[in-house]
């Protein structure tokens, strides 16, 4: 749980819709936007466990090589990836519980759906064969994220230079991406 925590927590951090999460936090009563903001994490994390556990009907090494592939290119993801312009987003004018967590909820279940933390969620939760465990470990770590966001980002991305962060991501993933290689081909 606590290697899904620390992967997920770094990989989200510098990502978009961490930004929105905060957009919206600043426009919007924080706990409104948390609600549909965590709803939608949550929906993306059983969809990245139902597809682990479709990965591990497969042999062991095969899985192994997959996992170990999809790590890399996570990692390249992370050490390529360019500075993106912020999503332009446009909240509900209505300031209700349902219109606004409905418009953190939609807002993040399009931006995230088949984004790298949903990606590297799946890879752990069929390298470590413990789906609850790294589902656990990664909705609270897009949670605290996303209440980062929401509550505090903006101080924050002052002090933690997302760079950095990107790069210990990227470099955990890629000594992840090794030892399921090894393991691929070893046995």
């Amino acid at each position: 749980m606590m290697i899904a925590f620390a992967l997920i927590f770094l990989a989200e951090l510098p990502d978009k819709t961490a930004l929105a999460g905060l957009m919206l936090g600043t426009r919007y009563k924080a706990s409104y936007v948390f609600v549909g903001v965590a709803a939608a994490f949550a929906v993306h994390v059983v969809i990245a466990i139902a597809a682990a556990q479709v990965l591990t009907l497969l042999p062991q090494r095969v899985v192994q090589g997959v996992v170990g592939l999809l790590f890399l290119a996570g990692a390249l993801m992370l050490l390529l990836k360019k500075g993106e312009d912020e999503d332009e987003v446009k909240p509900p004018a209505d300031q209700s519980f349902w219109k606004v967590s409905s418009a953190g909820f939609m807002l993040i279940l399009v931006a995230e759906f088949g984004d790298l933390t949903q990606i590297m969620t799946a890879n752990l939760a069929a390298r470590y064969d413990d789906p609850l465990s790294v589902g656990i470990g990664a909705v609270l770590a897009l949670w605290a994220v996303a209440g980062i966001g929401i509550l505090g980002g903006r101080a924050l991305m002052k002090r933690i230079p997302l760079r950095l962060i990107t790069k210990v991501a990227a470099c955990v993933m890629l000594a992840l991406a090794g030892f399921s290689l090894y393991e691929a081909i070893v046995g």
